[in-house]
């Protein structure tokens, strides 16, 4: 299938290239940074502007589209301009989802799982409360709304908080965390923030699977199959690489008082199993993230 990839030189952006160009004709997209995407078919991409988007649907003629381009984190988002943080999250995904029509062309668009309400409960189904709390998270949820209104081939994933190593020098809170506890160094892990994690390398091959299904007008949570806290995930991380627990401090939200309060946005990931998808536990992603890197 020819995939294009929106967003390939991000964190997840760079594991998707690796993975979907196993089997596939990729054609992935970087804006900043190329990254890995030198290593493939590629271009850079200034995702706001609608004419050099239209203009690789033309050369490119994508069957699937990946988009996982964005203004991808809260604090990212909570320091830029509101105006820049809206064309990027939803004016672009809307131009995609306009283009994807006229091509016909299958959308896969990565949401977050913050756009649910992080106080109604625990494994929230896809049919639970949605209230975003953040400029990131409701503009994400913006963009979920721009794509249904505007055609249905398409799956909304709704993506949660990601783990593993970064690649060519793109970093998460992970790979933050598993350095400075190998260099023996203290941090700071919330006790009372609950998600769904899931490795990188789990969700772009699950994302794979996706694009081999003949799946259309699906939102589906994408996520891990346990209910951890961050500090539950150190503790777990430093009983399968060996780390000192002991290097680790619990917090709480409440330390942090300009940070977005969600205290559990854990999600059910039921409907992901339906499809014939399986995920991998905590302790087997932490295995292979450090097996292979």
């Amino acid at each position: 299938m020819r995939i294009l990839i929106t967003g390939g030189s991000g964190l997840l952006g760079q594991y998707l290239n690796i993975r979907l160009s196993k089997n596939n004709s990729i054609l992935t997209t970087y804006n900043t940074e190329a990254r890995n995407c030198k290593e493939f078919n590629s271009r850079h991409l200034d995702i706001n502007r609608f004419e050099s988007i239209s203009e690789i649907f033309k050369d490119f003629l994508p069957e699937i589209v990946v988009h996982t381009a964005a203004v991808s984190s809260p604090e990212t988002a909570a320091a830029l301009a509101s105006k820049e943080v809206f064309g990027t999250n939803v004016n672009a995904t809307l131009n995609l989802a306009k283009l994807c029509r006229d091509f016909n062309s299958r959308l896969i668009y990565t949401s977050t799982d913050l756009v649910y309400a992080g106080y109604r409960g625990s494994m929230l189904t896809e049919e639970a409360k949605i209230i975003p709390i953040s400029i990131y998270a409701e503009t994400k949820l913006m963009g979920e709304v721009k794509i249904k209104e505007t055609f249905d081939n398409y799956i909304i994933l709704r993506t949660a908080l990601l783990y593993g190593f970064g690649i060519n020098g793109k970093e998460n809170h992970f790979h933050q965390m598993y350095t400075k506890l190998q260099s023996g160094q203290k941090i700071k892990l919330f006790n009372d923030q609950f998600r769904t994690p899931i490795a990188l390398n789990d969700a772009a091959r699950i994302i794979d699977e996706l694009c081999t299904k003949g799946i259309r007008h699906e939102t589906i949570n994408l996520g891990g199959l346990e209910r951890v806290s961050r500090l539950e995930l150190g503790y777990k991380l430093c009983d399968v690489a060996g780390l000192n627990k002991n290097l680790i401090e619990s917090i709480s939200m409440n330390d942090l008082p300009d940070y977005p309060q969600v205290a559990d946005v854990s999600m059910n990931t039921d409907k992901l199993h339906s499809f014939g998808i399986k995920q991998k536990t905590i302790e087997e992603s932490f295995a292979e993230i450090l097996n292979n890197f």
